[in-house]
């Protein structure tokens, strides 16, 4: 598990340093009100792309390359717009915001949750998927959870990415944040939870079902995935694209793109190899996500 940890960390080291020598930055105010950030994207002919290495999201494989459900989605898009190339930058998943507000990068491709606290600092395209949340558990399950309602229960120790909206599940539902742990990328969390540091290490049903998988001998299982609530609200996660407040003309020339790929059926076929299915597919928008209760 450790020598997996090291090599993704020197693919993404080898992917930061080919991608952004003396870490450049762009001046955001030429850009005023989006007007011209697809024509510069156009006239350099590519698009820096901030991801956070957790697969099946956006990660690079032991080929040194990008890959999983955003950074495909995100090839095919920006090649309709006239965007050829990505350029990778990894970042921690908490840090992906602070990036694209100082112009590390272009768009946040990480498959991020569309949630109404985000919206009011990036503009989200439509989601490309939908995904439940889950527990990752030692095999049997002996702390019987199901939600974080058994969690809170039991005051039980839980694991969450930093970062991730989970955290902000299980404390709306009570579970007290001294008892919450988080952990910078799902391989640690599954550490976590085999090495008896947390009870359950919760993350979107897919991310856990690919963290186990590449981990067969691990002795843990994947809960049943559950729509989280709050107040009785459901919530939803929905993943999305993210951009710069102002940048609402490449977001509508993005959403286009992307509702054509969803009607044709292409967009289920890009994301099946990462465990994508029929039922990740929706139809939700970012303005009825972004306009949804707060957890």
């Amino acid at each position: 598990m450790a020598s997996r940890r090291l090599l993704l960390q020197a693919a993404a080291a080898g992917a930061l340093s080919l991608a952004l020598p003396g870490c450049t930055r762009v001046d955001l105010s030429a850009e005023p009100n989006g007007g011209s950030l697809l024509d510069r994207l156009r006239q350099e002919g590519e698009v820096r792309i901030g991801f956070a290495n957790e697969a099946p999201y956006s990660f690079i494989n032991s080929e040194a390359e990008l890959t999983g459900e955003a950074a495909e989605v995100a090839k095919v898009v920006f090649q309709r717009l006239g965007v050829p190339t990505l350029v990778p930058i990894p970042s921690e998943f908490g840090s992906l915001i602070a990036g694209l507000k100082v112009g590390l990068f272009d768009v946040i491709g990480a498959g991020m949750s569309i949630l109404p606290k985000r919206c009011k600092q990036v503009l989200f395209t439509n989601p490309d998927f939908i995904a439940p949340a889950a527990f990752l558990v030692p095999k049997g399950n002996p702390k019987g959870i199901k939600t974080f309602a058994e969690v809170e229960q039991q005051k039980l120790r839980m694991g969450v990415l930093i970062g991730a909206t989970e955290k902000d599940y299980a404390v709306a539902n009570g579970v007290p944040e001294n008892l919450i742990t988080a952990y910078q990328n799902q391989p640690s969390g599954l550490e976590a939870v085999a090495t008896d540091r947390v009870d359950a290490f919760s993350l979107t049903a897919i991310s856990l079902r690919d963290v186990l998988g590449k981990n067969p001998g691990a002795p843990l299982e994947v809960t049943t995935p559950f729509v989280p609530e709050v107040d009785g609200k459901p919530q939803f996660t929905s993943g999305g694209f993210a951009f710069l407040p102002d940048q609402t003309t490449i977001v509508a020339a993005f959403n286009k793109e992307l509702a054509d790929l969803k009607q044709s059926g292409e967009l289920l076929r890009i994301l099946r190899p990462f465990g994508f299915t029929e039922a990740e597919m929706t139809d939700m928008t970012s303005r009825q996500l972004c306009a949804a209760p707060e957890a």
